[in-house]
């Protein structure tokens, strides 16, 4: 008889992921399973519990600092950097979602894309989205990371990032992490004043979004441009 009960339980959850998929997974068995991946030949369900004990969720887990984990959560490198790559592997999965031309000729299309841009971002950002005549993408450029009211978002790099890339017109973009999708004076100021620079080389901004948890603040639905 074998004594050892977690014999072939690495086989069954992989198994179990091929068959039924991940929905049904508790979060430690789904940070149990990525364990799998740099730390072999070892029950990782003791581990995954811990670091959710200690971050608070999942999310917290896959969102904290790799030197964090190292060092306060007491494990290898690899493991660190395993579970850190998983917000921006997220991200860069949902952008590969859209064509290389996504057309946003919605408010609804604009915020899906939009929101596949920070996706996993912890810190703010702000993106310059050029579009063609047939408002298809051209380029998202990130333009800065850091708030909007400290950030150097200057009209004259909003400008020359459009006409880099031959922009019809712009849509403007930044997230509020763990914030209200509500803009704050200091969006609703920035926005104008790059309005009205990119009007003056007949570049028009047809929109500004706001992402902030799982929703979007659209300013051209809302009236404020």
């Amino acid at each position: 008889m074998d004594k050892n009960p977690h014999k072939g339980h690495r086989q069954r959850v992989k198994a179990r992921v091929i068959n039924e998929g991940i929905d049904s997974f508790e979060d430690h068995q789904i940070l149990e399973l990525l364990l799998f991946y740099c730390i072999p030949m070892k029950d990782t369900n003791e581990l995954a519990h811990a670091l959710i004990r200690h971050y608070g969720s999942l999310s917290g887990v896959l969102d904290a600092d790799p030197r964090d984990l190292c060092e306060l959560a007491g494990v290898t490198e690899n493991t660190a950097v395993l579970l850190s790559l998983m917000p921006s592997l997220a991200r860069r999965y949902q952008q590969g979602k859209f064509k290389q031309k996504a057309v946003l000729g919605s408010t609804t299309a604009a915020g899906e894309y939009t929101m596949a841009l920070f996706t996993g971002r912890l810190n703010e950002a702000f993106y310059v989205i050029c579009l063609d005549s047939q408002n298809q993408v051209n380029q998202a450029t990130l333009l800065h990371e850091g708030t909007i009211n400290e950030a150097p978002v200057y009209p004259r790099l909003i400008v020359e990032t459009a006409l880099r890339h031959q922009a019809a017109s712009i849509i403007l973009a930044h997230n509020h992490p763990g914030g209200s999708q509500q803009p704050s004076p200091a969006d609703v100021a920035v926005t104008k004043k790059i309005k009205a620079a990119t009007e003056a080389i007949a570049i028009t901004v047809v929109d500004h979004i706001i992402v902030a948890g799982d929703g979007y603040f659209s300013f051209a639905e809302n009236r404020i441009l």
